[in-house]
């Protein structure tokens, strides 16, 4: 799975986050005006705590930081006026539906009588009141690659293919864990140096110690402090990583687990459908961790002083729980985009995706029937750094069955950006593609709810499709009649410019940065959505 968790961090990746340049270009705008033309202007200090928990919304020419102009749109284009609400279907890992900043924000089923185990609305998912859970009690999965691999040898080009990745997966996981096993050997032992279990760097310069692993733990981890920076936790997200490599190696990649035999259904039956149950955050609430960070993006409550804040209020969250710890199945993805059209959604945010796809035809139908219905799909590009116009490269679930002509005008690819506007503001780990990507939206160091009432700083391109999402909601929130294709085309051709430079991806090498190219090389676009210019592109728009 390339982005339902959060991307993680690597010895590899910690010590080559990029840097900020001096000055950055803004795209003009004036009050309630939309203009094109780029100006420079100088970088202010560096990022203050309190903005970097909401730096997404903030304004790239007032604030020298690429956020999307929530902020600014609220104050200067929404000030007493009234939108509808829009439901959002997020499809998803679950989510905390009880979390304290998503208060008021979660979809009730008005058809359904909760608790009396009767299918009262007759879709065929009994007591569904807050949406459904395709996985019932299931958490970990094997990639998909796995999965055909699994199966055997059947001569295709498909096998042969999965087979040369889960080879070359199997190997990096198994480097993965010499490095977390080294990492947390370097941060047990600054722990037991200084006496505590979470420090930060200035901690580091305290240690006197003349030991010579002592001194290369500090040296080691005082490198990763400075290039990670000031939210790095090394307790929790060390942690985190060990799990993701472990998880890769225990399930993901484990040709031995099944985890599917506990959801009772079979995965290759479409018509298969009654299976899961009504436990949106599923069997363990800190798994719907994904889901949860996804949810507060779009609709964590404004202005409350608790964590950050969404794009939206004026939305329900509709839980679609189907993507697991590993690669989703078409079918639950397939029934998950259903699901959510038939109960209300006009805006479906999928943070996930995969390398291959045995029944994408099921997926693609999905899509299809929520064009007919008016539904915009908001979808993350991927974390791999790769090029996704190339066929090796695919990213599913897609609008196109040869990679190159859509099928559909209701999906919206997202990759991601970080909060330094200059050649390095697309996140080395975004996937970019002039054909496949459309826009990007900020994605690094996104703050945003986890479950049990706690918040988190998450990076991935997963963050940046429900940033894009929140936006998409406020344009159908306020400007109802215009279409899920205005809504993507607004969101496009409203953005902010991408610099005439950028660097793309990661290095063919570890530690060797890419060459900046033409940022028309970056996505259909070369721009970052913008809330303020979509609205008023939106407000024009509907004049006509």
């Amino acid at each position: 799975m390339s982005h339902i968790k959060p991307l993680k961090l690597s010895a590899f990746a910690l010590l080559v986050l990029a840097g900020c340049s001096a000055t950055v270009q803004a795209q003009v705008s004036t009050q309630k005006e939309f203009i094109k033309a780029p100006a420079a202007i100088v970088k202010k200090a560096p990022v203050s705590e309190n903005e970097l928990k909401r730096w997404s919304h903030l304004d790239l020419l007032k604030d020298s930081i690429p956020g999307m102009s929530v902020d600014k749109a609220y104050a200067e284009l929404l000030q007493g006026k009234k939108g509808q609400k829009v439901i959002v279907g997020i499809v998803d890992s679950g989510v905390d539906i009880e979390h304290e900043d998503l208060k008021g924000m979660i979809w009730t089923n008005p058809k359904e009588i909760p608790g009396n185990g009767i299918d009262d609305d007759k879709n065929g998912f009994i007591d569904d009141v807050n949406g459904w859970n395709f996985l019932g009690d299931a958490v970990h999965e094997n990639l998909e690659l796995t999965r055909i691999v699994k199966k055997g040898d059947d001569g295709s080009a498909q096998y042969k293919a999965a087979l040369a990745q889960y080879t070359e997966k199997y190997e990096e996981a198994l480097q993965d864990k010499q490095q977390v096993d080294f990492l947390l050997d370097v941060h047990n032992t600054i722990k037991k140096e200084l006496n505590k279990t979470t420090y930060k760097l200035e901690d580091l310069s305290t240690i006197t110690s003349a030991d010579p692993k002592v001194l290369q733990s500090k040296k080691v981890m005082t490198q990763i402090f400075t290039n990670a920076g000031s939210t790095f936790d090394p307790e929790s997200e060390l942690k985190e990583y060990g799990e993701q490599v472990y998880d890769q190696l225990n399930y993901n990649l484990n040709k031995e687990f099944d985890g599917r035999k506990i959801v009772g259904d079979n995965p290759e039956d479409i018509k298969n459908t009654r299976y899961g149950n009504n436990i949106v955050f599923g069997p363990d609430k800190e798994k719907a961790l994904h889901g949860t960070h996804v949810a507060g993006i779009i609709a964590q409550i404004r202005g409350n002083n608790l964590g950050g804040d969404g794009v939206t209020n004026n939305v329900e969250i509709l839980t679609v729980r189907a993507v697991p710890d590993g690669d989703e199945y078409d079918k639950d993805i397939a029934l998950a985009i259903r699901y959510a059209v038939d109960n209300g959604a006009k805006v479906i945010n999928g943070s996930f995706g995969k390398s291959f796809s045995p029944h994408k035809q099921w997926v693609y139908d999905a899509i299809k029937y929520a064009a007919k219905k008016d539904v915009l799909i908001v979808h993350a590009a991927g974390n791999d750094g790769y090029n996704i116009d190339e066929t090796k490269n695919i990213n599913y679930p897609n609008d196109s069955e040869d990679n190159v002509k859509e099928f559909a005008d209701n999906v919206i690819t997202i990759g991601a950006i970080n909060k330094q506007y200059g050649e390095n503001v697309v996140a080395g780990f975004s996937n970019f593609g002039k054909i496949n990507v459309d826009v990007f939206a900020p994605g690094e160091e996104i703050y945003a709810t986890v479950p049990n009432n706690k918040y988190k700083f998450l990076q991935g391109t997963s963050m940046a499709s429900p940033n894009a999402a929140g936006v998409a909601a406020l344009i159908r929130s306020y400007y109802p009649k215009l279409k899920a294709s205005q809504v993507k085309h607004i969101l496009m051709d409203s953005g902010v410019a991408l610099p005439a430079q950028i660097v793309l991806g990661k290095g063919e090498n570890p530690g060797e940065k890419p060459a900046a190219v033409s940022s028309a090389e970056s996505s259909k676009t070369a721009k970052m959505v913008n809330a303020y210019n979509a609205l008023l592109m939106a407000e024009k728009m509907s004049k006509k």
